[in-house]
């Protein structure tokens, strides 16, 4: 699990990740099965969210993604977003997969460096196979660049499952958009209107 134990440590701020150092990863597995576990979080309980914005840290985090939760949470929409909802004394993995497992709206923002982090890919995967309602952004890249990639540090099952994943969103309407040339103001008051009324129709 070296590549989600990477994947973590880029992913998540100081003051999370240093919780987890030191300690075994728990084991990654679809969210199927997931499903059929009860998820026992300790020390404070991970909120219930609306919507599970999936996304690169690295790439996104200090503009698309944070603008994001804070329209969102304008609108009285419950976003989850790693840096900003949980706390330390969180379990990482039952934090991502309940919030996944009880939220209404993924939101997926695609970087040109998304799919090189497990853990995107990992979350994507979990809100396919949830059924989840699905709202790509693809950010500086095209659908059709969607592919898994560094192919021979992923085992052959979590590979098929991104593959699914990736082909699910390519195939999906989203919203693209040039991170030079848009215009943010524009991009975040569409994407929240859109999750709004998503939530309002019941996901349809």
């Amino acid at each position: 699990m070296a590549a989600v134990s990477r994947a973590l440590s880029r992913r998540l701020p100081a003051r999370v990740v240093n919780s987890f150092q030191g300690r075994n990863p728990a084991p990654v597995v679809p969210i199927a099965a997931a499903a059929q576990k009860k998820v026992v979080t300790a020390g404070r309980a991970t909120r219930h969210c609306n919507v599970f914005i999936n996304h690169r840290g690295a790439d996104t985090k200090r503009t698309m993604a944070g603008l994001l939760y804070d329209r969102l949470v304008q609108h009285n929409v419950r976003p989850f977003l790693d840096n900003r909802t949980m706390e330390p004394g969180d379990k990482l993995y039952d934090s991502i997969h309940r919030a996944i497992l009880n939220c209404e709206v993924g939101i997926a923002i695609f970087s040109p460096r998304y799919n090189e982090s497990f853990f995107c890919l990992h979350e994507l995967a979990m809100l396919v196979e949830a059924g989840k309602k699905l709202i790509p952004i693809f950010c500086d890249i095209e659908p059709s660049e969607l592919l898994a990639m560094d192919v021979q540090s992923h085992p052959p099952e979590m590979l098929q499952r991104f593959r699914k994943a990736l082909r699910e969103a390519r195939y999906t309407v989203g919203i693209t958009f040039d991170s030079q040339n848009g215009n943010w103001s524009d991009l975040v008051s569409r994407t929240a209107e859109i999750v709004v009324k998503s939530i309002k129709g019941g996901g349809n």
